[in-house]
């Protein structure tokens, strides 16, 4: 299963992007698809996590910011951030566990938020 994830840039605090992530390869489904980020000096963290089924889990500290989408269809998972803040800082990489294959992450992509 290879990631392809776009969607990362510059913006101002307060601002808004969204990151985009597409699955491509050998897929019978998609139960776990995911967003973490890890930011210099840091672990890498889970920020939003969706099930096929539509459940969602977010950290706390983007609850009510963040929305993660998906469409199983496609295979495809988006992040809509809004309201950033400089702390959102960091690489941002899509992650995946397909039903019919192996773990998969994301190449990464940067989003960083000036203040």
């Amino acid at each position: 299963v290879q990631l392809q994830a776009s969607g990362g840039g510059l913006v101002q605090a307060g601002g808004s992007l969204r990151l985009s992530c597409a699955a491509s390869g050998s897929i019978f489904s998609i139960p776990y698809m995911a967003w973490y980020r890890q930011s210099p000096g840091k672990q890498r963290e889970l920020v939003a996590r969706i099930s096929s089924g539509g459940s969602t889990y977010y950290l706390d500290s983007v609850k009510g910011r963040f929305t993660i989408s998906n469409d199983n269809a496609r295979n495809t998972v988006d992040l809509q951030m809004n309201s950033l803040k400089p702390e959102d800082t960091a690489v941002y990489y899509c992650y995946v566990i397909p039903s019919n294959s192996y773990e998969s992450w994301g190449q990464g992509t940067l989003v960083t938020v000036s203040s």
